[in-house]
This record gives structure tokens, C-alpha cells and sequence, in this order.
């Protein structure tokens, strides 16, 4: 966005700059008319003053033209730019709005996930637990079944 906002803004000054310099040579070529009216005491001298000069009126006058249509091209292409520029940013928008919605989906289904984590790991340790409880009982019991068999095997000998 920085980077956007800051070529604009060069591009702004540019063209500001670019507008200074061109109003200047148009008060020039409406001056140098002017010049062309030669006295009438150099007959010969005026068609060769004027060959030289009239290119130069031309070139300057096109020149003019040439800037004016080179400005309205920078103007068009800052247009377009900024068009262009401002699809973009509409696109980034979108994007980041999509990215935000699917970050929190996402949150929301590791949040939903650790919540399973938590609650297989309370089963499993529960699970462990009976089976802890299971092998005591079941021990508990095998030694008195053992205990009893041994104390009755002992009164039969005597």
C-alpha cells in the first residue's frame, strides 16, 4: 500500500513538474513570429531568413503539439495507472477478506480439534485406569483363589 501511495504520489509530482516546464515554450512560439518581418531594403536576404526560420516555427509548433499530446498520454497512462492501481487494491481487498474468513474457519476447527485432543486423551487415560482397576480386582481375586487352594491342599496332608 506504501509503495502504491508513494508511486502516485512521484507521479504526481513528475507531472506537476512536467506542467511547469511546458507552459513556458508556448509563450515563445507565439513570439517568434515576430522575428520573421524582415525590412523591405533586403529583398533577397528576407527568403533565406525566412527558409531557416519557418522549420523552426513548424518544429516548434509541433513541438508544442508533440507536448501537448504527450501530455494528454502521460495523463491517460497516470489514468490507467491509477485504474489499474485501484482494481488492485479492490483484488488485495477481496483476498485478504477471503483469507481473513478461511483464518477463522481455521481457528475455529483447531479449536473444535484440541477440544477432541483433550477429550481422547481424558478417555484414554480413564480407559487406562479401568484397566489399572481390572488388573488389581482380577489379582486381588486370583490370590485369594490361590491362597484358598493352597490353605485347603494343606489340611488334606495332615
Amino acid at each position: 500500500m506504501r509503495a502504491a501511495v508513494s508511486s502516485l504520489l512521484g507521479l504526481s509530482i513528475l507531472c506537476t513538474s512536467a506542467w511547469a516546464v511546458e507552459t513556458a515554450p508556448a509563450p515563445a512560439a507565439a513570439a517568434a513570429p515576430a522575428p520573421q518581418t524582415l525590412p523591405a531594403s533586403k529583398p533577397k536576404a528576407a527568403p533565406a531568413a525566412a527558409n531557416p526560420n519557418a522549420p523552426v516555427l513548424e518544429n516548434k509548433a509541433l513541438t508544442a503539439e508533440q507536448q501537448a499530446q504527450n501530455k494528454a498520454l502521460q495523463e491517460a497512462k497516470i489514468k490507467a495507472l491509477v485504474k489499474d492501481q485501484h482494481s488492485r487494491l479492490q483484488q488485495l481487498e477481496k483476498a485478504n477478506l477471503e483469507a481473513l474468513a478461511q483464518n477463522q474457519e481455521l481457528q475455529l476447527k483447531n479449536d473444535s480439534l484440541g477440544v477432541q485432543v483433550q477429550v481422547l486423551q481424558s478417555e484414554r487415560s480413564a480407559q487406562m485406569f479401568l484397566y489399572g482397576a481390572a488388573t488389581i480386582a482380577a489379582g486381588v481375586l486370583l490370590g485369594f483363589l490361590i491362597a484358598g487352594y493352597v490353605h485347603t491342599k494343606r489340611r488334606r496332608q495332615w
